[in-house]
């Protein structure tokens, strides 16, 4: 893949798919504070929290960075073929773990976030990548009513699912693809260029105290915030005898800001769709026994110390 930095020709073109969302609104920021991204637009799904609230958080957020002119785009209000189940127990009733953030700035966008994807895939100049950071309802949709985009898409870097890590919503299962695991299947089996961000991925970019505070003690206006957010989830981690949060969907965005901190393989994976007990599982077929063809690529490692470099760094400036 290309690498797109400060000083590439063009800025690289990036639409944001998100269910902000704690680790979402850490992921934005990240994005919002790198000139290297042209983010055309913010589409909004439902997952984390539901689509109301997520829409107001996607405002609030770029309220709070002052990019207000970005358009935010509401999409899918609920999976393609299941009802909504959202993960407020852990990031709160206001998806943003009780963060002050701003009144939303502005209004919703006119048009469906689908059709948003579709208009901006089409009419770019250049190839366009989807930051995908929630549950892929909005991609799938955009995929199933316009399937020719699947090949204009520079690629679609998700979070999401888990090989040898287990769930966090099931023992089983990664929440956003559990939550519309149809609407996964459909995107993976779309023919577009895909990179997969699994639990097992994330889990070693943990968001430890050392890092956390090297963040808060940043001379930007927002360190603070970003901190609490990034921080978000002690509790949880150290329940599960991590040394810190897992910064999930930010390492969707630092792979597109820097792609050689990232390791994988090129493989065949699918989703289970049919039984509850393992509902959003994704079957990764490292040793191709099932003669499919590779279907996306999965990270396997990340260089941790380089990723919150990055990650502390851009934070710091806001």
């Amino acid at each position: 893949m290309v690498r797109f930095g400060a000083a590439a020709d063009k800025k690289r073109p990036i639409i944001i798919d998100t269910d902000p969302g704690v680790d979402d609104a850490v992921a934005i920021l990240l994005a919002l504070a790198s000139p290297e991204l042209d983010i055309r637009a913010m589409t909004v799904v439902a997952g984390n929290v539901e689509l109301p609230v997520a829409a107001a958080n996607a405002l609030r957020i770029c309220a709070l960075a002052g990019r207000a002119d970005i358009p935010v785009h509401a999409g899918a209000d609920r999976p393609l073929r299941r009802p909504l189940a959202t993960a407020t127990a852990f990031h709160g009733s206001d998806g943003l773990g009780g963060v002050p953030f701003p009144q939303p700035a502005g209004a919703i966008a006119d048009g469906h976030a689908a059709d948003v994807i579709v208009d901006i895939v089409r009419r770019s100049s250049q190839p366009v990548s989807i930051c995908a950071l929630g549950p892929l309802t909005n991609v799938a949709l955009a995929l199933e009513r316009a399937p020719d985009v699947a090949d204009a898409i520079a690629e679609i870097v998700l979070m999401g699912g888990s090989w040898r890590a287990g769930g966090n919503v099931t023992p089983a299962a990664e929440f956003n693809i559990w939550c519309d695991p149809d609407a996964a299947g459909a995107v993976l089996a779309s023919g577009a260029r895909i990179v997969v961000l699994p639990l097992d991925a994330t889990h070693q970019a943990l968001a430890t105290p050392e890092r956390v505070a090297a963040l808060a003690a940043a001379e930007g206006s927002l360190a603070d915030v970003a901190a609490r957010l990034l921080g978000h989830g002690k509790v949880w981690a150290d329940r599960r005898g991590m040394a810190g949060p897992a910064a999930h969907d930010s390492t969707v965005i630092g792979y597109v800001l820097s792609s050689e901190l990232f390791d994988g393989r090129h493989v065949h994976v699918a989703v289970e769709t049919a039984s509850e007990l393992t509902r959003g599982v994704t079957v990764v077929d490292w040793w191709g026994r099932t003669g499919q063809p590779a279907n996306a690529r999965v990270i396997t490692q990340l260089d941790a110390e380089r990723f919150f470099k990055l990650l502390i760094d851009r934070l710091g400036r806001l």
